[in-house]
């Protein structure tokens, strides 16, 4: 992933915490604790203490915090007239939220519809959204068809939602979570302004890096997939935002959509991961992923559950050539599988794949 900070002030590289993106990642680890070693005490204890009802809606809205994260989480990114800056509290983050347009809107949280054509600029496609909320589940389904019907009463909705999510547990774990999250930001503004790009970057991530070549800058991050965007975009104000994060490793989140402002959600702290399993399962493991294919599938299925035909689309392969490259990695006991309805569901054992080691895991998930 690449951002182009080509002529870019110092001064327009800014690091700031944001509540409603913790939010995002919190509820992304509540949907998938076994991408969150060390957050399995957190998660069990938050969800068994929610109300049946907060738990049924957010069972609905999961696509926007499981398979990808949504941008409806850094609405700060994609106001044509905004700073560029998060809100200080929850609700003015939701009241930024509200103002984005509605063509944002709808194209941030159908975003999940879209990941091949994200770079490019993401049009709604109605039919292919509920196909895809199809495949998540019937409740999927009928909150992508209110979302296409009614976007306004979808947008309460949701910031209801977020609500009742603060006065459940949030509020809490961003009081906890806040102190740390702002020293952090305050390090790194600071450290960028006595040491340089280069160093911050070293700080924020080992996978993010400076490339200078020919007069052009560009911030790079080494993630299992291919995009590019600029920090100059004219529709919004220039620049680019590292928003820390306690809840997220090991995902390393990068917004990088035309016509919004680039962010780069990045985690604090690591927790231990355990140790690799038998020599003799580790290396049918690691011959399964030395396939470049395999690794690429496994990249989508870290972040939820796909059908043998979901993953051919995504990757311009036929369905046989994906149902060879899932049979290996089921024999090495990297992937489950499960059937809704019509259709079988497959998707990363995130368990098994964290005894390779935190190398490995950290590259698919981040």
């Amino acid at each position: 992933m690449t951002i182009d900070i080509t002529g870019l002030p110092p001064e327009r590289i800014a690091f700031d915490i944001s509540p409603l993106a913790e939010l995002g990642v919190a509820l992304h680890a509540l949907a998938e604790p076994g991408h969150h070693p060390g957050l399995h005490g957190w998660a069990t204890a938050t969800a068994a203490g929610l109300k049946p009802d907060l738990a049924d809606r957010l069972h609905e809205a999961n696509f926007l915090w499981t398979a990808s994260m949504s941008d409806v989480f850094l609405p700060f990114a994609g106001l044509r007239d905004g700073d560029g800056r998060p809100g200080s509290t929850l609700a003015e983050e939701l009241d930024r939220l509200e103002r984005l347009d509605e063509e944002r809107f709808m194209t941030a949280a159908l975003e999940f519809t879209c990941s091949s054509t994200y770079t490019n600029g993401c049009a709604v496609r109605p039919e292919r959204a509920l196909e895809m909320a199809a495949n998540r589940g019937p409740r999927q389904l009928e909150f992508a068809r209110r979302l296409l019907d009614d976007p306004s009463g979808m947008r309460a909705w949701l910031r209801r939602l977020f609500e009742d999510c603060d006065e459940a547990f949030f509020a809490d774990t961003w009081r906890r979570a806040q102190p740390g999250l702002a020293a952090d930001a305050r390090h790194k503004a600071e450290l960028l302004r006595r040491k340089g790009l280069p160093e911050v970057l070293r700080a924020v991530s080992p996978a993010v890096t400076l490339d200078e070549d020919g007069g052009r800058r560009r911030i790079s991050v080494d993630k299992l997939a291919q995009g590019g965007t600029t920090a100059l975009d004219s529709q919004v104000e220039a620049g680019v935002t590292f928003v820390p994060s306690s809840l997220g490793w090991p995902h390393l989140m990068i917004l990088h959509a035309p016509g919004w402002r680039p962010v780069v959600v990045y985690p604090v702290g690591a927790p231990e991961l355990p140790g690799p399993g038998p020599v003799e399962l580790l290396q049918t493991r690691m011959e399964a992923l030395a396939h470049p294919m395999r690794m690429r599938l496994c990249r989508q299925l870290a972040r939820g559950a796909y059908t043998t035909s979901e993953l051919a689309d995504t990757y311009g392969i036929t369905a046989p050539e994906v149902s060879r490259h899932l049979s290996v990695l089921k024999k090495a006991q990297l992937v489950t599988t499960r059937r809704r309805g019509r259709y079988v569901l497959h998707q990363l054992d995130v368990t098994a794949v964290a005894r390779i080691g935190s190398d490995f895991l950290e590259t698919v998930l981040r």
